[in-house]
């Protein structure tokens, strides 16, 4: 495993990743994510990614409880949240980034892991109605009070990234640091285009997520939603019109010929091709078996394999 330094900070992590969104609670109970963490720790892995909505906060309790499980030493590993769309009812505890909420929320987080401090917390989207001000000193507070040692963003625009780390230098305050965008051959312009600039002058970190574009890039939709996916889970139904697009079935299929010629899978081409753009830091990886994380984490060992050729071959089928 490879390290890549977290943006301008001095924190490393590994350029693949553990997140727990979908499978923590619905799909995995703490044996079985105990076992993949397990598994992508002894691989090399340092970064795991969670969030208090998942699974209504039960992600970050069976996470929590795992890494309890495991023993491992709190330096050698890095473990993040994001806040945002909140787990209880509320004016003041539904999508929302005031002040009293961010505090609440990241003690309760800390609470479900049993931990006295995360690495990392994020805005997990940007909130218009509360004034951005307000949501950088609470989210700079948090990491004054060493409840975090790090705040970014998730699924913010490149403006509203600006504008938090402005009002950050203005006022002397901890600044965000790094943003967790989707990025996959799929979904490329909010990381190539938008953070184009941001990416150069900033140096923020990108902790990518969704690689393989919610499975469709594996192919296991060609045929339909088959039982046990996540698009044919409970509450996640939104799922069903994306993976099932016949137009990205079709550049999934197209692309899952190059892999062939490449002597790769599918998931591979799509996790190491994330991998080929110097301003990821991290490319979060999702699983519910150990095959499917041993096949996922195998990327990184093949990423001479995509040659200029093969990228231009990429490029003409996803453009």
């Amino acid at each position: 495993m490879k390290y890549r330094r977290l943006g301008r900070t001095g924190l490393k992590v590994s350029e693949l990743s553990f997140g727990s969104w979908v499978t923590f609670g619905p799909q995995l109970d703490v044996g079985r994510a105990a076992d993949l963490l397990a598994q992508a720790y002894e691989a090399g892995v340092n970064f795991f990614d969670n969030a208090e909505v998942y699974a209504g906060g039960e992600s970050e309790r069976i996470m929590g409880e795992a890494i309890a499980r495991l023993r491992w030493e709190r330096h050698s590993y890095v473990v993040t949240s994001k806040f945002f769309w909140g787990i209880h009812d509320g004016v003041n505890s539904r999508n929302t980034l005031n002040r009293k909420y961010l505090i609440e929320a990241v003690d309760a987080s800390l609470e479900r892991f049993a931990l006295d401090h995360l690495d990392l917390i994020y805005c997990h989207r940007p909130d218009p109605e509360t004034p951005l001000a307000e949501t950088v000193f609470a989210m700079s507070e948090l990491v004054s009070a060493h409840k975090a040692h790090y705040w970014g963003t998730s699924e913010w625009s490149a403006d509203e990234i600006r504008g938090a780390i402005a009002i950050a230098r203005e006022n002397h305050l901890h600044a965000p640091v790094v943003e967790q965008p989707q990025y996959n051959l799929l979904e490329r312009n909010r990381v190539e285009v938008e953070y184009k600039r941001l990416l150069e002058e900033e140096g923020i970190g990108l902790t990518t997520w969704s690689p393989l574009a919610s499975g469709i890039l594996t192919g296991k939709y060609r045929d339909g939603i088959p039982p046990g996916s996540r698009a044919s889970l409970a509450g996640y139904e939104w799922l069903a019109p994306y993976v099932t697009d016949p137009k990205r079935q079709r550049v999934a299929e197209e692309l899952a010929k190059v892999a062939r010629n490449l002597d790769l899978t599918p998931s591979q081409l799509a996790i190491a091709w994330c991998l080929l753009n110097p301003n990821v830091s991290t490319v979060i990886l999702g699983a519910t078996s150990q095959k499917q994380l041993e096949e996922n984490l195998s990327a990184a060992s093949v990423l001479d394999r995509i040659d200029q050729a093969a990228r231009a071959q990429i490029d003409a089928i996803v453009s």
